[in-house]
């Protein structure tokens, strides 16, 4: 791969940096994510529109995550783990574990049903969990599509290194590489893996560029940032980042931007709020046999219900930072 070297990551413009966000610590039910997008000043990194930290945590015997059924229009959601296990169900019928280092790319499209459950083997025992939840938002003409499930090993993702530096790239293109996940729309996603003072240069093939740090420490013309911090960058710069004395690693994003903000309320995204409202009616009627959700198969015992504080909610459409 081409890392183009040549960039010094002390000549970067501090200016680069159009936006540092320091997310916000959220309870999911007795599990606590770090949450970086979105943000009042930033919505979107390229079509990237949410985008959680899970853990690290740990778990004692019989304990573990049980995220319950529930709905997602206008979207796709990437889960990528660096330790533990989640086994996921949908709607489309899927029943697939997901291990550090593999995808699971579930696309919403005009309606999508799943749940993530800590597998039973790792109940069993104590175990760890640490990874990251993001959400593509999908392009306007694209929202309504038949949502589909892709689910690919660490084995099929393209592993490249130089130079102290590797990544593995998860979604789209970047340095020349390419994922087997079938994208929707231009983008690139990436773990990456910093040996200490490494450097990287972040591919120049896209608009919106960022970085969050999910290990050690990076730097920045000149600026040092720590772990849990998500660093969006100026369109067009040449950016390098460096890694600390004791390495780095990270999750490098972005894509095209989008044509407009996007309108977003519980797990549901759309250009249109009519579309969230009628999306947010069916969820609420529950006919499962009749209505645009069904529960997954192998586990319709139970749902997310929408709540009278949900229901309280308002639909958001942050604009984009000028």
């Amino acid at each position: 791969m081409s890392w183009n070297p040549t960039i010094d990551p002390n000549t970067v413009n501090p200016d680069s940096i159009d936006t540092v966000i320091i997310p916000r610590a959220r309870d999911i039910g007795g599990f606590e994510v770090r949450r970086s997008l979105p943000t009042p000043r930033r919505q979107m990194v390229g079509p990237f529109i949410f985008f959680d930290q899970m853990g690290p945590a740990e778990f004692l015997t019989d304990q573990g995550i049980d995220v319950r059924p529930h709905p997602h229009i206008g979207l796709g959601t990437v889960t990528y783990l660096y330790q533990g296990e989640f086994q996921h169900r949908d709607s489309l019928g899927t029943d697939q574990m997901i291990y550090p280092g593999e995808v699971n790319w579930m696309l919403a499209g005009r309606g999508v049903t799943h749940s993530e459950r800590t597998g039973d083997d790792a109940r069993r025992t104590g175990h760890s969990l640490f990874g990251i939840q993001t959400w593509v938002a999908l392009p306007e003409d694209r929202e309504d599509m038949a949502p589909d499930f892709e689910h690919h090993k660490k084995e099929a993702l393209p592993l490249l290194s130089d130079r102290g530096a590797t990544a593995r790239l998860i979604l789209g293109d970047a340095w020349g590489a390419a994922s087997p996940v079938t994208m929707q729309s231009e983008i690139f996603y990436a773990d990456v893996v910093l040996e200490p003072n490494a450097t990287l240069p972040l591919p120049d093939n896209h608009e919106d560029r960022g970085i969050y740090i999910t290990q050690g420490a990076i730097e920045v013309a000149g600026d040092t940032f720590d772990t849990g911090r998500m660093m969006v960058f100026r369109p067009g710069d040449r950016i390098s980042i460096k890694a600390g004395p004791q390495g780095a690693r990270l999750m490098a994003l972005g894509g095209a931007t989008m044509n407009g903000p996007r309108y977003i309320w519980w797990n549901f995204v759309s250009s249109s709020p009519e579309k969230i409202d009628a999306a947010k009616e069916a969820w609420k009627t529950a006919d499962w046999s009749n209505g645009p959700f069904h529960l997954p198969p192998g586990d319709d015992d139970e749902y997310v219900p929408i709540t009278p504080d949900m229901e309280r909610m308002k639909i958001k459409n942050r604009p984009p930072k000028t």
